[in-house]
């Protein structure tokens, strides 16, 4: 079973994350093939990309996080970078479809589409600085131009759910739609963009990225810290208490006193 599945349904390319028993959470190998499919389907005239089962995207795997193997880390965290990069540096459109939960760097992922529709039962939120990590692709900078500062501030450190009609309401995304008519919503998008001239199009996505590649300095500079926190305490505790579903115990934190 491979880790990402291309679909081609007319000039539609779908992309679908297929590790449901993680919640498509994602490794270094499989950011690579993410990569590869978002490249590979220039020539379609619209991408779409979805999860299997009950999730849309996890993020990266914490399993990682836990055993701290700096290397294989690094190239997990500059493979969550090159994947955002891929779906906004492609010539063609990129549609969300969220199907379920988008957390952690699966949020990211939504932030980085270029258009977002998702199910009534969709949620959205942050989990790194529970975690042992920081969502500094997109989640503590980028994610501030669409639902502003402070909410972007709320959304990255309370690490709280929304669901998707709050999303909604916040611009965070552009649809949302009953259970079982994602794909029907998706494709009727798809086919308004296919009306469109394909030429004019990409000069409209690229020329709308100004705000993401401003914010590429502050992304290369939050890797770098997180590369530098690889194997600290809070990331094996933060990271070992979510795989044993627990609450964190992190170690700077003192416990309250009362006199």
């Amino acid at each position: 079973m491979a880790d990402i599945e291309v679909e081609l349904k007319g000039d539609v390319a779908w992309i679908r994350l297929n590790r449901p028993d993680r919640m498509n959470a994602y490794d270094g190998a499989m950011a690579r093939e993410l990569i590869a499919a978002v490249e590979g389907a220039s020539e379609s005239g619209v991408i779409v990309l979805t999860g299997a089962g009950r999730a849309f995207c996890a993020g990266g795997y914490l399993a990682n996080l836990s055993r701290a193997e700096p290397a294989a880390l690094r190239k997990m965290f500059y493979g969550s970078l090159h994947v955002y990069e891929a779906i906004r540096n492609s010539p063609r459109p990129v549609i969300a479809a969220v199907n379920g939960a988008a957390a952690g760097g699966g949020n990211e992922l939504v932030v980085a589409c270029d258009l977002a529709i998702a199910v009534e039962s969709a949620t959205f939120g942050q989990t790194g600085v529970r975690v042992g990590s920081a969502p500094v692709l997109g989640g503590t900078n980028f994610l501030a131009m669409t639902i502003g500062e402070k909410r972007a501030k709320e959304v990255a450190f309370m690490c709280r759910r929304y669901k998707a009609r709050e999303a909604l309401e916040l611009g965070w995304i552009n649809a949302v739609v009953p259970e079982g008519q994602l794909e029907a919503e998706v494709t009727k998008w798809a086919d308004e963009l296919l009306a469109m001239s394909p030429r004019y199009l990409e000069i409209a996505k690229i020329s709308s990225n100004v705000w993401w590649n401003q914010s590429r300095d502050a992304y290369l500079s939050g890797l770098g810290m997180l590369v530098q926190a690889i194997g600290s305490p809070d990331m094996i505790e933060g990271a070992t208490a979510f795989m044993e579903k627990r609450k964190p115990r992190f170690p700077g934190r003192k416990p309250r006193t009362t006199d």
